[in-house]
């Protein structure tokens, strides 16, 4: 009998799983790749800034693996809700989990359950129009804005804020979306990071790309830019010269400006109804430990975004570490026939790319271990609980509505709909 896989997550991680087996299994593999939402690409869909439609094009690489005859999608099946694990393994020789890692980390200081502090994740999934979130989440009403963190998730946040509707009309933003951002009040972004430019996460690219914002004027003052000594691989180095030259130059009066600043913590959000301030504390290193310093600052900021970290969410019936906010394994085996793999398996790590060679040791794994033990049909059990899965087709007849969207709003390729009542509505023969 042909080896058959469940595979639960359709981002970057389960297609590149999709992938591996198809590649080093048998022939006659079958792999079914699932998915809560009614959309495949995961993070590549609703994670990439929609200006940034270079790494996008991804998606093209990921739906050649979803139109391979080994291959099949089965969106909109939630795993604890629609069907269980223990269900999944009567339907399946195994299945590898591949959902990512879904929430931001927490500050843990006071005030930060105000209204107006919110996960990065949360802004991010609403400019790429992630069916969880409302296009009226956010109103973009206060004049500045904080977003802490210095990493890859933060330079988007912030230059998304940054850019004016035009600079955006070409992309796939929902159009709700791109008419919130251009009634925005937002005038200044400070983008905080806990340590010096040597310690900032970013990739070289992403940096540069603040400074080629037509719209606003990024800053950053010169004793935070300095560097003492060390011996910095390229793209720190980089990153160094980038800020330092940013920290020689004065604002010319754009209508924006974007604070980069270091060396500061937060340590409290103030405010009695929402977000009115933020307090930081200026910090130095101790031993390679952030140390507050006793000098503190306070910015009159409208909303906080916290960009600190991705971490995993525990999936109903699999084991997992509150540690390592993972799915504990060994070279990607979980328990007999459970398997993992992307940042699930090994946390927020590395880029789309790595997920392949991830993808590929938990394959070699799982082969190693020859699974068997199916004895029901995943449709079979699905339509005995009333649930329809979208498929590949299905996918296909969003695609062509967003593509029509675009069209009739003069605007780019494809403008994504947003909430699944829309993309229900698009799939023809729902």
């Amino acid at each position: 009998m042909a080896l058959t896989v469940a595979v639960v997550g359709s981002g970057p991680a389960g297609i590149y799983t999709a992938e591996a087996l198809v590649k080093l299994a048998p022939p006659d593999v079958q792999v079914d790749v699932l998915e809560r939402l009614p959309t495949p690409y995961g993070l590549v869909r609703y994670g990439v800034a929609p200006d940034h439609t270079s790494i996008k094009s991804i998606a093209n690489y990921l739906r050649n693996v979803l139109e391979l005859p080994q291959v099949r999608f089965v969106g909109g099946v939630t795993l604890g809700v629609d069907v269980s694990v223990e269900e999944l393994l009567t339907c399946y020789d195994a299945v590898v989990y591949c959902t990512g890692a879904m929430v931001d980390r927490r500050m843990g200081i006071p005030g930060e359950d105000l209204p107006g502090s919110v996960a990065a994740t949360d802004f991010v999934n609403w400019y790429c129009g992630h069916p969880d979130v409302s296009p009226d989440r956010f109103t973009l009403d206060s004049p500045e804005v904080a977003v802490i963190g210095v990493g890859n998730v933060a330079v988007d946040v912030v230059r998304i804020l940054a850019k004016t509707h035009d600079d955006l009309r070409g992309t796939d933003i929902p159009h709700d979306v791109l008419e919130r951002l251009e009634s925005s009040q937002v005038k200044a972004i400070h983008m905080i990071g806990r340590r010096g430019p040597e310690h900032a996460k970013f990739t070289l690219k992403e940096l540069r790309e603040l400074g080629e914002v037509a719209n606003a004027d990024v800053c950053v003052r010169p004793e935070e830019a300095v560097v003492l000594g060390g011996d910095f691989p390229r793209q720190v180095r980089g990153n160094i010269d980038v800020l330092q030259s940013w920290a020689a130059r004065a604002p010319v009066g754009r209508p924006r400006r974007l604070d980069v600043r270091f060396w500061l913590r937060p340590v409290e959000i103030l405010g009695t109804d929402r977000v009115e301030a933020l307090r930081l504390e200026r910090t130095h290193l101790v031993d390679g430990r952030v140390v507050g310093t006793g000098e503190y600052e306070t910015l009159p900021v409208g909303m906080v975004l916290r960009s600190v970290g991705y971490q995993s969410v525990p999936l109903p019936g699999v084991p997992f570490s509150t540690e390592t906010m993972t799915v504990p394994h060994v070279a990607g085996r979980v328990r007999e026939r459970e398997y993992v793999a992307g940042w699930l398996k090994r946390g927020p790590t590395g880029v789309i790319g790595t997920n392949k060679s991830d993808a590929a040791e938990t394959v070699r794994t799982l082969l190693a271990d020859a699974p068997s033990g199916r004895s029901t049909d995943l449709d079979t059990l699905l339509a005995s609980k009333g649930v329809r899965p979208v498929v590949y087709d299905d996918w296909l007849d969003i695609e062509a509505a967003e593509a029509e969207l675009a069209r009739s709003l003069e605007r780019g390729e494809r403008v994504k709909l947003v909430g699944l009542d829309a993309m229900n509505a698009a799939i023809r023969n729902r």
